[in-house]
């Protein structure tokens, strides 16, 4: 398995931008499909965005036109830029591997970091 940690996290104002990274160890990135979740307090992890390891990406309804995903494999690194951040967006924010396709299941990634918390205040 690959580990993972998240970095970029913060309190940002409604409208602002975020750009989150998450680091991988292990020499094999490249073959991941990488995912980004987010979860409140005593709601369910959600989906945000996945990128394939060809770089197919995929997006929740609720983020697309905001948020990038994209992916460094020279960097072992995949990002997610957040922009017109809105106060709904708070939240920990979980960075996920897994081999074969991008899934929106949370079950379905095998690796998954520590979270960085965006708070987005209104």
């Amino acid at each position: 398995q690959v580990q993972l940690v998240e970095s970029g996290g913060g309190l940002v104002q409604a409208g602002g931008s975020l750009r989150l990274s998450c680091a991988a160890s292990g020499r094999t990135f490249s073959s991941y499909a990488m995912g980004w979740f987010r979860q409140d307090p005593g709601k369910e992890r959600e989906f945000v965005a996945a990128i394939s390891s060809g770089g197919t990406t995929s997006y929740a309804g609720s983020v697309k036109g905001r948020f990038t995903i994209s992916r460094d494999n020279a960097k072992n690194t995949v990002y997610l830029q957040m922009n017109s951040l809105k106060p709904e967006d708070t939240a920990v924010y979980y960075c996920a591997a897994k081999y074969g396709p991008i899934w929106t299941i949370p079950k379905e990634y095998t690796s998954w970091g520590q979270g960085t918390q965006v708070t987005v205040s209104s």
